[in-house]
C-alpha cells in the first residue's frame, strides 16, 4: 500500500459524517455471487484467457480481468468469490464481466444473490500510538502480541438484532490503521469514529 492509499483523497471532508477528518479509503471488496449452474472447471481454465486451475492445490478456477483489476475464485458448484475491487459498484461490475465470460464459454450461468461480504480499508491518523497502554485499558476487546504480529487487533461486536458483523481494526504503532469485517461502507466508518477518540488518549508523547 502507498502512502497516498493509507491518507485517503485530498477533497473536503464531510465533518458530519467524518468527524474525526479523517476518511478511511476504502482497498478491496469481497463479495459472492451464484452462478445458479454446475460448471466444468477444466473446460473453464483450458477455454478462458487469464484462468488458471490446480485441482490439487485448491478447487476453484483463479480468473483475472484488468478493469475493474479483480480476481474471481470460481467453484465447480457455480459460486464465486470475486475479491481486489475498491468499491461496492466496481465489484459488481467485475462479478457481472466474469459471469458474462462463462456464459460466452456456454454456461447457462446467472447472476444471483450478489453479496458484498467484506470490506478492508485503511487510513493514517497522523500520530503513533501507544499500543502497549491501549491494551491494558481495553483488554476485553484488544490483543497485543508484538512477538507475533506488530500490531495490535480491535474487535468491536457487532449487534445482534442489526444483524451488524463483527469489526476488526488493526492498530499499528505509527497511527497506520486497517479496518476489516463490515459489509457496508458506513459500518466501516462509523467504527473508525468509534475508535478515533479512543486512540487520541494512547496518543505517545514524545519527551525531549
Amino acid at each position: 500500500m502507498s502512502d497516498q492509499d493509507w491518507e485517503g483523497s485530498s477533497e473536503p471532508v464531510d465533518l458530519i459524517n467524518h468527524p474525526s477528518g479523517i476518511v478511511p479509503t476504502l482497498q478491496n471488496i469481497v463479495s459472492t455471487v451464484n452462478l445458479d449452474c454446475k460448471l466444468d472447471l477444466k473446460l473453464i481454465a483450458l477455454q478462458a484467457r487469464n484462468a488458471e486451475h490446480n485441482p490439487k492445490r485448491f478447487a476453484a478456477v483463479i480468473m483475472r480481468i484488468r478493469e475493474p483489476k479483480t480476481t474471481a475464485l470460481i467453484f465447480a458448484s457455480g459460486r464465486m468469490v470475486c475479491t481486489g475491487a475498491k468499491t461496492e459498484d466496481s465489484s459488481k461490475l467485475a462479478a457481472r464481466k466474469y459471469a458474462r465470460i462463462i456464459q460466452k464459454l456456454g454456461f447457462q450461468a446467472k447472476f444471483k444473490d450478489f453479496k458484498i461480504q467484506n470490506i478492508v480499508a485503511s487510513c493514517d491518523v497522523k500520530f503513533p500510538i501507544r499500543l502497549e497502554g491501549l491494551a491494558c485499558y481495553h483488554h476485553a476487546f484488544a490483543s497485543y502480541e508484538p512477538e507475533i504480529f506488530p500490531g495490535l487487533i480491535y474487535r468491536i461486536k457487532g449487534k445482534k438484532e442489526t444483524k451488524r458483523a463483527k469489526v476488526v481494526l488493526l492498530i499499528f504503532v505509527s497511527g497506520k490503521i486497517v479496518i476489516t469485517g463490515s459489509k457496508k461502507r458506513e459500518d466501516t466508518y462509523k467504527a473508525f469514529e468509534n475508535i478515533y477518540p479512543v486512540l487520541t488518549q494512547f496518543q505517545k508523547k514524545f519527551t525531549r
